[in-house]
């Protein structure tokens, strides 16, 4: 995964969470506006999200910053 992307969920996970709390959840679209303008990146966090890890639509953002900070 690219460190931009990286970068990016952990700033969005920390935002989440210091707003809502550590039981927060998120999909990875939380990382993206609504306008698809990097459908390259997007890619790159659905693959990550949906067919490396399986993980469901929703999961707390604490978990995905876990995983991200630990190269998972």
């Amino acid at each position: 995964m690219r460190d931009e992307l990286r970068a990016k969920i952990i700033q969005v996970c920390n935002k989440k969470i210091a707003a809502k709390g550590d039981n927060v959840g998120l999909s990875f679209y939380a990382f993206f506006a609504n306008k698809n303008d990097d459908p390259e990146l997007l890619m790159e966090a659905a693959t990550w999200w949906i067919h490396t890890h399986q993980l469901d639509h929703f999961v707390k953002a604490k978990t995905i910053k876990t995983m991200i900070e630990n190269d998972m």
